[in-house]
């Protein structure tokens, strides 16, 4: 019933397009002087009865075409506005309108240029021109201009009043910490949170929320235990911890790796990324977003030996090489005991000889005190 009348109005449209034509035909004496003839009362009837019958045929007949073809081209610019973010889309428009109202105030300098079909071209051109760049650049440009909102959203948040300004600005504001999968999994963060040492916000992307899921999801047992300790570590911040929690629906559609993402966000919001994953790290570092690594916290605080000092350790195993022993300190720090390996079992007094430090930690070697 609605294609009936949405073909009736085609049809309709027709009649007046014909009824159109035929009064330009009737009017224009250009075409009556070109064919030599005189258009009398009864042949302009005919011309209107004529044409009218003949466009509106033509469109009624054509309306099935028209409506296959407006489908078609419904479901081509559906699929391909299927990864299209809405906020591109109104960038995109936003910037094309900017665009179109800068080539018309461009153009009112073309008007005054002599030759009237040079002002035309260049009109035209600047109309493409103009246009297609305010479409392009604020989507290029879209995690720029989101930044710039967000900042500013920020800074007014902080700043209700404008007196309040200098004062926000010498006391500073807290810079975003973007977590990733590894340290939720591995725990220590809550108990650096609970010291109050990192300042919020605590920001979780969706999609390190994702991998948590699809880790606690996993066949594997060790996988979906370390997936669950994660999700419950994020638990015990929210509920037990007053840092404020975040979590950023940003996504990057274009990238797939979450480390990757995890750049682009710290990229994004001028955020540091808190992790334990050295490749991450050094990957994070060459692109300019600063890291904060638990386990170089860790080695950090650990005690400090020096050469020439004395200590009382538990060798429980040989080493690597002829006569070593190894013992641990209680933060994990390896001690290898040159000549030891007689007094594997028992708490012996040893001396330390060097330190050497490594990406990995920290190794401490020694020799029995005599």
């Amino acid at each position: 019933m609605i294609q009936k009348i949405f073909r009736f109005f085609f049809a309709l449209i027709g009649i007046l397009l014909g009824s159109a034509s035929a009064n330009v035909i009737i009017s224009n004496t250009w075409i009556q002087e070109s064919l030599n003839i005189k258009i009398s009362p009864e042949t302009q009837l005919i011309i209107y009865v004529v044409l009218l019958v003949l466009f509106g045929l033509i469109f009624f007949i054509l309306f099935p075409v028209m409506l296959s073809g407006v489908k078609k081209l419904s479901k081509i610019v559906e699929t391909s506005m299927e990864n299209v973010r809405l906020i591109d889309i109104a960038l995109g428009i936003g910037g094309l309108v900017i665009g179109l109202v800068i080539a018309m105030l461009v153009s009112f300098a073309f008007v005054q240029i002599p030759f009237q079909w040079i002002g035309t071209i260049l009109t035209i051109i600047s109309y493409i021109v103009l246009g297609y760049l305010g479409f392009t650049l604020p989507t290029k440009k879209r995690e720029d201009i989101v930044l710039a909102f967000q900042n500013s959203k920020r800074e007014k948040e902080l700043n209700p009043q404008g007196s309040q300004k200098r004062s926000a600005k010498k006391k500073g504001v807290a810079i975003p910490k973007l977590l990733d999968t590894s340290v939720i999994i591995d725990g220590r963060i809550f108990d650096i949170c609970k010291t109050g040492f990192i300042e919020g916000p605590l920001v979780i992307p969706v999609f390190v929320l994702n991998e948590l899921q699809l880790i606690s999801d996993s066949s594997d047992e060790l996988k979906r235990n370390r997936g669950r300790r994660g999700l419950d570590i994020l638990n015990k911040i929210q509920t037990d911890l007053e840092i404020e929690v975040q979590i950023t629906e940003e996504d990057f559609d274009d990238t797939r790796e979450v480390d990757a993402k995890l750049v682009k966000l710290g990229k994004l919001t001028k955020g540091k990324i808190v992790t334990n994953d050295y490749n991450l790290n050094k990957v994070a570092t060459v692109q300019g977003v600063d890291v904060l690594n638990i386990n170089e916290l860790a080695n950090a605080v650990k005690p400090v030996v020096l050469p020439g000092e004395e200590m009382k350790v538990l060798l429980v195993k040989g080493g690597k090489e002829n006569g070593q022993a190894v013992a641990y300190l209680d933060d994990g720090t390896m001690i290898v005991v040159e000549n030891g390996k007689k007094y594997i079992g028992s708490s012996t007094q040893v001396l330390v000889t060097s330190i050497l430090q490594t990406a990995a930690g920290r190794m401490i070697f020694a020799k029995p005190k005599k």
